[in-house]
C-alpha cells in the first residue's frame, strides 16, 4: 500500500486510531464480525495513507468512504464528518475488519478500516481534521502546562538555543530536555510532539516540534535525542522551519 508523505500537525486526544478501531461500534449497527486470526494479524493496517474519495455514505454516527490510493481501493470508516466524492483525504492507521456488516446500510464490506478520523484537504490544500478529535470547543482555552524548573540536558542544548542555532545544527544530533505541551499520535507512522522548556529563541520562538516512534504524554518531562532538519515541507500546507526527526525519547 502506498504510504503518504504528508503530515498533519493537529491536536488529537484520548482515542488513537488503533484503540478506536478495536472497540468502536455503530449505535444502530449489528455487532461486527471479529476477523479471523490471519486477518487480525493485520489489524494495525493501513499506515498513514492518502487518496481520493470515490464513494461515501453515512451510517448512524459514522461516515464510510471508499478511497482510491492509486494502486488499490479501500474502505474506511470514522465518526461522521463532511466529505464529498473527489476530495483528497488522509487516513491514519486503523483497525482492519473483515466481512463487516452494516445494518444501517444493509451492506457487507469485505474489508473496512476503522479509524479515529479522516482528514479532508481544503481548497487551499491544507488538511482539515473534523472537530471532536481533540480540538477544544470554540472559546475553550488550551490546557496550561507548567514549564518552569526544567534543567538543561547534560551536554545538550535548550529549546531557545536550538532555535537560534538551527542553521549550524542541520544534520546534527542534538539533546534537549523539555516538557510535552502537545502530543499527536499515529500520523504517518510517527508520533508528533511539541516541546517547551521555558527558554525562547530569536523572534520569541519557544516551541520545538519533534517526531518519534516512541510515546509521551502531555505534561511529561522528556529527554530527546534526534537529528535537526530545517525547511521541511510535508505538503498540505504543513511546513517547518525547524524540526527534530526520528528522535529517541526518555520520559523522566
Amino acid at each position: 500500500m502506498r504510504r503518504a508523505c504528508i503530515v498533519m500537525l493537529v491536536y488529537l486526544v484520548a482515542t488513537t486510531a488503533s484503540s478506536w478501531g478495536a472497540g468502536a461500534t455503530e449505535s444502530d449497527e449489528a455487532t461486527r464480525q471479529v476477523p479471523d486470526p490471519a486477518a487480525a494479524h493485520a489489524a494495525a493496517a493501513p499506515s498513514q495513507t492518502t487518496g481520493k474519495v470515490i464513494e461515501t455514505m453515512n451510517a448512524g454516527r459514522y461516515t464510510y468512504v471508499q478511497v482510491d490510493l492509486g494502486d488499490e481501493k479501500i474502505w474506511a470508516a470514522a465518526p461522521q464528518f463532511q466529505v464529498e466524492v473527489g476530495d483528497e483525504v488522509i487516513l491514519p492507521e486503523g483497525a482492519m475488519m473483515v466481512d463487516h456488516y452494516s445494518k444501517t446500510l444493509d451492506r457487507t464490506f469485505d474489508v473496512v478500516y476503522f479509524v479515529s478520523f479522516v482528514a479532508v484537504a481544503g481548497k487551499d490544500g491544507e488538511a482539515v481534521i473534523p472537530r471532536g478529535h481533540g480540538d477544544p470547543p470554540e472559546g475553550t482555552p488550551a490546557v496550561e502546562i507548567d514549564i518552569s524548573g526544567i534543567e538543561r540536558a547534560e551536554g545538550g542544548k535548550t529549546v531557545g538555543e536550538i532555535l537560534d542555532e538551527k542553521a549550524s545544527l542541520v544534520g546534527q544530533e542534538v539533546t534537549v530536555r523539555g516538557r510535552v505541551v502537545k502530543f499527536t499520535p499515529n500520523v504517518m507512522g510517527k508520533n508528533w510532539i511539541h516541546l517547551q522548556d521555558g527558554t525562547t529563541g530569536a523572534g520569541d520562538g519557544n516551541d520545538l516540534t519533534v517526531t518519534s516512534g516512541e510515546r509521551a504524554e502531555v505534561g511529561n518531562t522528556i529527554l530527546v535525542r534526534g537529528v535537526v532538519s530545517i525547511d521541511r515541507d510535508f505538503g498540505y500546507g504543513y511546513k517547518y522551519d525547524l524540526i527534530i526527526e526520528d528522535a529517541n525519547i526518555a520520559v523522566e
